[in-house]
């Protein structure tokens, strides 16, 4: 019973606040006051119901915009074949080839050849053919992409 009593305590000055702020562009600060103080306890139970209500009400709209979500579709320049270079070629095959499929493949032959860095697995130690492709001995998995770009045509 001790927490029932409380709560509607609690409530009260939160009223109260509003109350003053609503009349106090109309009358004076002090007589806003007084007219606070003389009608909070019939009006804080009717508050206690109302917001429960006003929370249920916004968990539904999040599931109303899920509804009408499109799906994507791919990008053509992702999909259009472009023919390696000689260098690329040697890991990847020489047919012309999406730059998906590209990337695909690459990753293929680094887990074949298990060049990936066992410490930091982000970084791709090169052999020598994918030297010729990134020019350096280390490449992040990210850079990779961009350097793929140059022997793509």
């Amino acid at each position: 019973m001790a927490t029932a009593k409380k709560a509607p305590a609690k409530k009260a000055p939160a009223k109260k606040a509003a109350l003053a702020k609503k009349a106090a562009p109309a009358k004076k600060a002090a007589p806003a006051k007084k007219v606070a103080k003389k009608a909070p306890a019939k009006k804080a139970a009717p508050a206690k119901k109302a917001a429960p209500a006003k929370k249920a009400a916004p968990a539904k709209k999040p599931a109303a915009k899920k509804a009408p979500a499109k799906k994507r579709t791919p990008n053509a320049a992702f999909m259009k074949p472009l023919t390696p270079s000689a260098a690329l070629a040697a890991v990847v095959g020489a047919n012309p080839l999406p730059r998906t499929e590209v990337v695909s493949k690459l990753w293929t032959y680094i887990k074949k050849n298990k060049l990936q860095d066992a410490a930091n697995k982000r970084m791709i130690n090169a052999d020598a053919k994918l030297k010729e492709i990134f020019g350096k001995m280390q490449v992040s998995m990210f850079e990779m992409a961009g350097l793929i770009g140059k022997h793509l045509k």
